[in-house]
């Protein structure tokens, strides 16, 4: 067989591969891009927790959620919007050491994640951050602050330019998902594939409230870069805190007393400095 040939069968061979590869990442995508665990969340019976309640909630589709709301003395809630693995019960060192900033916190379990029936999706995702305003709406609980957690900047920040809050506090932040996966799939033409897209650096220019992002120097998931994008496309008030150290799931207990003292001082400058609304 002529070389040129046994070449041109090779590449031939190699891009049909290449095109039965890129076809499975397309129809399996979600599956490479959301982590969730879905078994149930049961709380700990520690003396530390008491206080914290599981509240169900339902979206307009239909799904049942579930979600944690703790109550405090400061008449503000922090609505947590966390980031792609596990669920809510592996945050609850997290959301102790928020709690005990004074303010109230409400972490929710999208759809797919911590016993929540479903299967998330980027609009799914949405109407998910859509039923917890409304339980907390209907609750008499108002005064939020949106603090997102990697995956969960891309909800708090839709939600936030839906429904403007108080502040936004975001976490591991991302201009886009597919920014995000260009970075991890180098090799796949993930702007023609990706369908759950989370493009948060144009809504970021159409909301106005105050912004605190909070990164690590070392993240190996999302480069800060990606961070810095979405921060510059945002509207002043804005805070960038770095904490050099940190990677993209340590950011708290790298950064110790220093990361609740930034985000405490944020709160205190732009939200408990301010009226909080009825």
């Amino acid at each position: 067989m002529p070389i040129g040939h046994f070449l041109w069968r090779l590449l031939r061979d190699l891009a049909m591969l290449y095109l039965v590869f890129v076809g499975l990442v397309y129809l399996f995508q979600r599956k490479l891009q959301y982590f969730p665990d879905a078994a149930s969340v049961a709380l700990p019976y520690d003396p530390k927790y008491r206080g914290i309640e599981t509240v169900k909630l339902t979206t307009t589709d239909g799904l049942s959620l579930f979600a944690c709301y703790w109550p405090a003395r400061q008449p503000v809630t922090l609505v947590i919007l966390h980031g792609n693995a596990g669920h809510r019960g592996h945050r609850l060192d997290w959301i102790e050491d928020l709690h005990s900033l004074g303010y109230g916190v409400f972490v929710l379990d999208y759809r797919g994640y911590g016993g929540s029936e479903g299967s998330p999706t980027e609009e799914g995702l949405y109407l998910d951050s859509e039923a917890a305003l409304e339980w907390l709406s209907r609750n008499g609980i108002r005064n939020f602050v949106y603090f997102g957690e990697s995956l969960g900047c891309g909800v708090a920040v839709e939600l936030a330019s839906r429904h403007p809050p108080l502040a936004l506090i975001l976490q591991s932040a991302f201009s886009s998902a597919v920014d995000v996966a260009r970075k991890a799939y180098p090799y796949l033409p993930v702007a023609l594939l990706m369908r759950d897209r989370f493009d948060s650096k144009p809504k970021m220019t159409k909301i106005f409230c105050p912004v605190l992002f909070i990164h690590g120097g070392r993240d190996s998931i999302i480069p800060p870069a990606l961070g810095r994008a979405l921060y510059d496309a945002a509207n002043e008030p804005k805070s960038w805190f770095l904490i050099p150290d940190a990677n993209h799931n340590d950011l708290p207990w790298v950064g110790g007393e220093g990361y609740l003292e930034g985000i405490q001082r944020f709160l205190e400058r732009h939200v408990i400095g301010t009226r909080p609304r009825d």
